[in-house]
């Protein structure tokens, strides 16, 4: 994909669409990709054991976590497409604290959660064709994302995810459908209550589902499909609330099928809570629906791994190329890089750069080294940590970019923004402390 640095006023190669909802339908598709990628594994292993412990009593926390997930979208769509810029380029802008900071987390990162992704792709892939160990099938997955995303374009990309969002939605849907108790259990859920020893579970559902670092990535895949000018804020906001309700909606099914099948039981490890899971729908209701969970899960694990792989590379990409911009460039006013932009018509074929590939590998080769590790405990508490400190880097920045002259008038935070982006801020320090105190 070309990504082309716009205007903030510009509409980009196309008008927005306006009037009927059928061409906004249709536009759809950067909202799907982040949701897609934002719930992955860790997701579906959250929601299961905070089913199975408290059954749907703790429905709320999981809305509210994708009311919050959607507010910091939008606040990234909107930076993108008010300032003409990408969200490094307003990191840069703070400062070099936060590019310094973004730089020595993404490479961290990339390292730690390669290994996650491959591995939680290579559990149900050897629960559906066993074979090979684990750690082998994820190698093979880890290969294939490298060469799907290594060829493709955006577009082909694009549909090949939105096949397996509608595939992962429809499977794990389906399946609480087929377990889900009385619908008075379920909306009882609604009412936000805090059952003994419930507060970590409840952090995590609102902060952990739904994505961390690649919510940043939404801003490129926008670009890549050409929107571009704050002409697109309306398409924008609708795209990405499909994105968070279908995830909203995702999580809520998989709560209700964890309290359903596992309810009271202590489940202890990703790995065996989730094969857990398929083989007592496999006990309760026939083969067919271990393989329905099973085909699901491999969806989840597949889009976000692939998501990663695409997104963060641009991230990284981006990254680089925004730490070497000379001096004027990294202190310019919105206007000014508007300016520049619309004269210059900056070109960055990320794809096609050395960086994004050289960071693919990275994702890829040097994190098979912790496959061959057992369930090593120091990568769960070095990806655990991570996962809880990008979060407030995200809100807090946002907060500023958003209120500030960096970003044009009619892209700036209103009182509404403000109070969500200012709760998810509050809300993902204390996880950060939360987490910090709980692992030492």
């Amino acid at each position: 994909m070309t990504m082309t640095s716009p205007s903030a006023t510009g509409q980009g190669l196309t008008p927005p669409p306006r009037g009927k909802l059928g061409p906004k339908v249709r536009q759809l598709g950067p909202g799907l990709l982040a949701a897609a990628t934002g719930v992955g594994a860790g997701d579906l292993v959250a929601t299961m054991v905070a089913g199975a412990r408290f059954g749907t009593v703790l429905l709320w926390a999981a809305l509210v976590g994708a009311v919050l997930k959607l507010a910091l979208g939008e606040g990234v769509g909107r930076w993108h497409l008010a300032s003409g810029t990408t969200l490094m380029d307003g990191w840069r802008r703070l400062g070099r604290w936060a590019t310094t900071f973004f730089g020595a987390y993404i490479v961290v990162w990339g390292f730690v959660y390669g290994a996650t992704a491959m591995s939680a792709v290579g559990l149900p892939l050897n629960a559906l064709f066993g074979g090979l160990p684990v750690r082998y099938w994820a190698m093979i997955a880890g290969v294939l994302g490298l060469a799907l995303v290594w060829a493709q374009r955006y577009h082909a990309f694009e549909k090949f995810m939105t096949v397996l969002v509608l595939l992962k939605f429809v499977s794990v849907v389906s399946v609480a459908v087929l377990v889900m108790p009385s619908l008075g259990d379920v909306t009882s859920g609604l009412v936000p209550r805090l059952p003994e020893g419930s507060t970590v579970y409840v952090l995590g559902l609102v902060g952990g589902v739904g994505g961390t670092i690649t919510m940043a990535a939404y801003g490129y895949w926008m670009f890549a499909k050409g929107w571009r000018g704050t002409g697109w804020l309306s398409m924008m906001r609708l795209d990405n609330a499909v994105g968070y309700v279908m995830t909203g909606v995702f999580v809520v099914a998989m709560l209700v099928v964890g309290s359903a099948m596992l309810f009271g039981q202590d489940l202890t490890t990703s790995d065996d809570g989730l094969l857990l899971l398929g083989t007592a729908l496999g006990e309760q209701y026939g083969n067919w629906a271990r393989l329905l969970f099973l085909t699901g899960f491999l969806a989840v694990t597949t889009s976000s791994l692939l998501g990663v792989w695409n997104g963060v590379s641009l991230m990284f990409a981006d990254w680089v190329r925004t730490v070497r911009l000379p001096h004027g460039r990294r202190t310019e006013s919105a206007a000014a890089a508007a300016r520049r932009a619309e004269t210059e018509v900056v070109e960055v074929a990320v794809e096609k750069t050395r960086w994004f590939r050289g960071y693919l590998l990275w994702l890829t080769f040097p994190p098979m080294l912790l496959l061959l590790i057992d369930k090593p405990f120091g990568l769960t508490l070095v990806y655990g940590v991570l996962g809880s400190v990008f979060m407030p880097f995200l809100a807090i920045t946002l907060m500023l970019l958003l209120n500030s002259s960096r970003i044009a008038k009619e892209g700036r935070s209103g009182w509404v923004s403000n109070l969500l982006l200012g709760a998810a801020s509050t809300l993902f320090l204390a996880l950060l402390v939360t987490d910090l105190v709980n692992r030492f």
